[in-house]
């Protein structure tokens, strides 16, 4: 396809044990060590049929082969992922690769490599508990739909389960 960006990972390089070794400290990060590049993963993964070059098994050999500078950065491809787990329904080996992407994405996170509105969100989540503002309109439209009016939300309990606590 003309104008097609290629993303498949480039032969030549050596594999980074380095980050594959990270990678294995993040929660379910270690599944990658498992996958085959069978493809199952791929056959209904609704990012990967709506928003290419998103592929979850591209994904994985990336991981497997250490491909750090290509996934972990603000514009990589784990953000198209939509935490459907259709893959890891698919996978035969129960590799799990949307474990496997979100710790990637808390990797991300952890090397101030999460894209700015990954941040913007988040902080909301923390000082509201809630991921946008609740309007007047909102408001008004959720009592249209006969739905309850939405209470406070208890930020100073998310927050304290966010402290860290001293070893």
């Amino acid at each position: 396809m003309e104008g097609a960006k290629d993303t498949s990972p480039r032969i030549g390089r050596r594999i980074d044990f380095e980050f594959r070794n990270r990678l294995n400290t993040f929660a379910e990060g270690f599944r990658h060590n498992y996958c085959y590049q069978c493809g199952a993963c791929v056959a209904d993964c609704p990012a990967a049929a709506y928003a290419p070059p998103f592929n979850p098994r591209l994904i994985m050999l990336k991981a497997i082969l250490g491909f750090r500078d290509e996934l972990i950065r603000p514009d990589s491809e784990i953000w198209n992922c939509t935490n459907c787990y259709t893959c890891s329904e698919r996978c035969p080996q129960d590799v799990r690769p949307i474990d496997v992407i979100i710790a990637m994405k808390n990797m991300c996170v952890d090397e101030d490599q999460a894209p700015p509105l990954v941040i913007a969100t988040s902080g909301a989540v923390v000082e509201t508990g809630i991921t946008t503002r609740i309007t007047p309109l909102v408001a008004k439209r959720r009592e249209q739909f006969g739905l309850k009016p939405l209470g406070d939300v208890p930020a100073h309990e998310i927050k304290k389960l966010l402290e860290v606590k001293p070893e």
